[in-house]
């Protein structure tokens, strides 16, 4: 069974809706291969529904990583999307592009037309902006950015304590400049989760776009050093489909390598392990994982109303889903985290490389229920990591997960960066807007103070912020993917998705990988650079 399209787009998620989107409303037939469902489970939308579609086969690949020495030996859940949507579908829906400096950046590793001012035509090109347009934000794009729904007193507190210890307060972190201390910006409309979906795929124009869902890629299909089609199993059926112009990877930066790698585009040792013949041997395919790693701090409070204390009852409960029925408000409107800060762990940086998520809640770990008691939890993450990861096939089952190795805390730097962050974290709650709550540290605990101790505190508490990225970056020659995100040694074949940032951003990567996919769009459309 086959079928013949302009372009075949693999993976319907944050970046492929996107291009879908572009590509078709262009007048192209164009395929979209999603390897999850369709998005038509109600936590999808409901925005406490990550709590339901994190962890759930339903929505989730369900990876892990390798046992990570940094981490003291632990495996973490590494969540990615799997359902239409992507990870837009199950992700924390805040919207931050990142700053200036890391896209200027990018255009000094030599990736013209990747500067910030580059870039923010694309950002504002998508957007529907709650303030309207201006200079930094566009409106009337399928891209919806609201306030959050809902405030905590405690939060307020935490942000007086950051300004007192020295960072000001921000209303938009999406300017360039991050530094500073406010509440997120969130990608929903009236309370309901946005994803890129509901954004994309269901306002496409094109009247030659089809969404194939259950449709895994199992490689893709190379003819004399040319990407033509791709192979895929639905419902137990192996398929196949060709591209008349181009095979477009939107799969993220732990598929993408995956398919690659499948098809014979990767590491040749790796390759041949495997007993897949080598068509590139592209040592870079894989390699360069980039993630931000969260530091979860967390103080019992006195007094406070927070999460814990409103939604270990029944009443409680029944208070919250009330809420959310008439007014679509409340807890269960919440992103996971509601107050940011951006902050330097040293002061001679340029550049915030310290994000915080503070959330009025505590548990033991993701997934598990809240403490019985008031709490606050600041995480707190490097956003410029040095340690470098890798995703590598396991076998050439195309079912089987690839081994995920992030690396975490693998230099001396990126252990500085962690025991700085401690100690900043527990300066602010130090200020005086707290001391009313009289905060008491659980986690990572009040003993660790030296630097041994505080590294080993980072090992056990760390846990993945799920902004994986780079594993098939874009640069110069050793790159496998050209400033056009082009794929280094076959022709008709690109990778539009995180995987292609050179590096990683300085804050959540949803946006920017929309960005990244507008962008890419108009190169794909266009045939020349922009």
């Amino acid at each position: 069974m086959s079928s013949e399209w302009d372009y075949i787009v693999v993976g319907a998620g944050s970046a492929g809706c996107v291009v879908a989107n572009r590509l078709s409303s262009a007048g192209h037939r164009v395929l979209v291969l999603e390897a999850g469902g369709k998005d038509n489970y109600h936590w999808v939308h409901i925005p406490m529904g990550y709590l339901y579609c994190i962890g759930n086969p339903r929505t989730d690949w369900m990876y892990k990583t390798q046992a990570e020495a940094g981490l003291n030996g632990r495996q973490l859940l590494y969540p990615r999307g799997k359902v239409l949507g992507g990870c837009s579908s199950i992700n924390g829906m805040l919207y931050l592009r990142g700053q200036a400096a890391d896209y200027d950046g990018w255009r000094q590793m030599g990736l013209t037309g990747w500067g910030w001012d580059d870039v923010l035509p694309y950002f504002k090109k998508s957007e529907d902006y709650v303030d309207g347009p201006s200079d930094m934000h566009g409106a009337g794009g399928e891209w919806r950015v609201e306030n959050q729904r809902l405030h905590w007193d405690v939060l307020d507190h935490w942000m007086e304590a950051a300004q007192a210890w020295g960072l000001p307060k921000v209303t938009d972190f999406n300017t360039g400049d991050n530094e500073g201390v406010g509440y997120f910006r969130v990608n929903q409309r009236a309370g309901w989760r946005m994803n890129t979906a509901k954004a994309f795929l269901r306002t496409a124009t094109g009247s030659h776009l089809l969404v194939e869902t259950q449709a895994h890629t199992r490689r893709l299909l190379l003819e004399e050093g040319r990407a033509v089609g791709v192979e895929y199993q639905q419902h137990g059926a192996v398929k196949q489909a060709r591209a008349r112009a181009e095979v477009i990877l939107c799969a993220g930066a732990v598929n993408s390598p995956q398919i690659l790698q499948l098809s014979g585009v990767g590491p040749g040792a790796l390759l041949q392990e495997h007993g897949i013949d080598v068509a590139v041997d592209a040592p870079q395919v894989g390699a360069n994982l980039q993630d931000h790693l969260q530091l979860r701090c967390a103080w019992r409070l006195q007094g406070a109303r927070t999460l814990n204390t409103i939604a270990n009852s029944l009443w409680g409960k029944a208070r919250i889903g009330l809420e959310y029925a008439i007014s679509r408000s409340g807890p269960m409107s919440m992103a996971p985290s509601q107050l940011g800060a951006f902050s330097k762990s040293r002061p001679d940086l340029a550049t915030a490389d310290l994000e915080y998520h503070v959330q009025p809640l505590s548990l033991e770990a993701f997934g598990k229920p809240l403490h019985d008691f008031p709490a606050i939890t600041a995480s707190v993450c490097n956003l410029r990591p040095e340690s470098r990861g890798t995703v590598q096939i396991a076998s050439a089952d195309p079912f089987e997960a690839p081994a995920i190795a992030p690396n975490y805390l693998s230099t001396a730097g990126d252990r500085r960066v962690a025991r700085d962050a401690i100690r900043q974290a527990r300066a602010i709650m130090g200020q005086g807007p707290m001391a009313r709550y009289s905060p008491q540290e659980m986690k990572p605990g009040a003993d660790d103070v030296d630097d041994a101790a505080l590294d080993q505190a980072a090992g056990d508490i760390g846990t993945t912020i799920f902004h994986p990225t780079c594993t098939v970056r874009m640069g110069g020659d050793d790159a496998p993917l050209d400033g056009q995100m082009r794929v280094r040694g076959v022709a008709g074949l690109r990778v539009v998705d995180a995987s292609a940032m050179p590096a990683i951003t300085s804050g959540n990567t949803n946006a920017p990988t929309i960005m990244m996919a507008e962008k890419a769009s108009d190169m794909i459309l266009s045939k020349v650079p922009v």
